[in-house]
């Protein structure tokens, strides 16, 4: 049998990618090609462009590609007596205990895993519309109880309306900042005021899903109020920046009381794969803020379409751009998906309002050439 070298085998695996380019990138004294496979995914004739979801697709990178190949060799074991290092990895990153930290299959676990310790049988919850729902739509089978209040006229959170709703049987404020879909992000003040003055009241919440792509210098992570005590849960995830949204790994930081309540209702077990791809994320700072970096010249990119075509968007924090249409977003969806160009999901009642997700270049403009056609 003729030996297959380690690259090629990568290939028959579907692990290794497309060829690489081969110029620098600013500031990262590396090449693309030694980061990973670039472009990533090479557009298809026929081939939808996928800017739903809100994914990075450059990754995973080149280290973690290759730290999931070491993990096949453990893939035969459970995962339990892994979880230990990327439990300490964590807790070093968010400056905390392993006491604080929840391990959860993606972020959207941690939500869910929150929405049923708080909402069952009849816990009230406060949140924004539109938001990222997850955490709210798993707790009212269980008898939640969801009070929704609309985003302000900038499409941010309107704080004093939602503080207005708490009452003696609210458990759970739900904050996603920055907000998906509309990418706004609240002062660091306002946010902090708010965590603080709902102490004693209610839980907050703190989805910070996108937090690594706030363009704010020095905007501060609810977990500093963990560290302080206060009744605040923050959720992460490796699905972003990372590039690792199909392999499910996230983590709730929470007081160490409240995280112990939080890991009895979890229900997924972590995935080798994701254990080691999630490791090796964390130790690859390059890829990291390539990715930062493509992210931002896609949302430049965003930007100036919507400007030369007079659309009306909102500055976003995130990997997505939320911008209006001037038709129902059920009709712009089918309208782009004939040109190929997968949009996100409507988020009522914005529905003249569509979010779109940054991805390659080449992507970006297949999406601009789609846009110009359809509105």
């Amino acid at each position: 049998m003729q030996a297959v070298n380690r690259r090629d085998w990568l290939r028959l695996m579907g692990l290794a990618g497309a060829a690489t380019a081969i110029t620098n990138v600013p500031g990262l004294g590396r090449s693309v090609s030694d980061l990973l496979p670039y472009p990533s995914r090479p557009l298809l004739p026929g081939q939808a462009v996928r800017l739903s979801s809100n994914e990075n697709p450059y990754g995973p990178s080149k280290m973690v590609r290759d730290a999931m190949v070491r993990a096949f060799d453990d893939s035969c074991r459970y995962t339990f007596s892994y979880t230990r290092e990327i439990t300490e990895m964590i807790a070093r990153k968010e400056g905390v205990s392993k006491e604080h930290i929840v391990l959860t299959a993606g972020s959207t676990e941690g939500l869910k895993v929150a929405g049923l310790t708080f909402g069952l049988h009849g816990g009230e919850i406060v949140s924004a519309d539109p938001t990222f729902q997850s955490l709210m739509t798993y707790a009212e089978p269980f008898g939640a109880t969801i009070h929704w209040v609309p985003v302000d006229k900038n499409g941010g959170h309107d704080l004093p309306a939602m503080e207005k709703r708490v009452n003696g049987n609210t458990r759970l404020v739900f904050v996603c900042n920055p907000n998906n879909p509309t990418g706004t992000l609240l002062s660091a003040a306002q946010m902090r005021d708010f965590c603080k003055s709902m102490a004693g009241r209610a839980i907050v919440f703190a989805d910070e899903a996108y937090f690594d792509y706030i363009t704010e210098p020095g905007y501060p992570s609810m977990v500093e109020l963990v560290k302080q005590e206060y009744n605040v849960i923050v959720s992460r995830t490796f699905s972003k920046v990372y590039g690792l949204a199909g392999v499910r790994i996230g983590y709730l930081i929470a007081r160490p009381d409240i995280a112990r309540r939080l890991n009895a209702a979890t229900m997924a077990n972590l995935n080798m794969l994701g254990i080691f791809a999630a490791k090796a994320a964390l130790e690859d700072q390059e890829f990291y803020r390539f990715s930062l970096q493509k992210n931002e010249e896609a949302k430049n990119y965003l930007y100036g379409l919507l400007k030369s075509m007079n659309l009306n968007y909102i500055p976003s924090h995130a990997n997505f751009v939320f911008f209006e249409t001037g038709q129902e977003i059920s009709t712009f969806q089918a309208a782009m998906l004939k040109e190929n160009i997968q949009v996100g999901r409507p988020f009522p009642p914005m529905t003249k309002w569509c979010r779109v997700s940054t991805g390659t270049m080449e992507e970006m403009q297949a999406f601009g050439t789609a846009l110009k056609k359809v509105v």
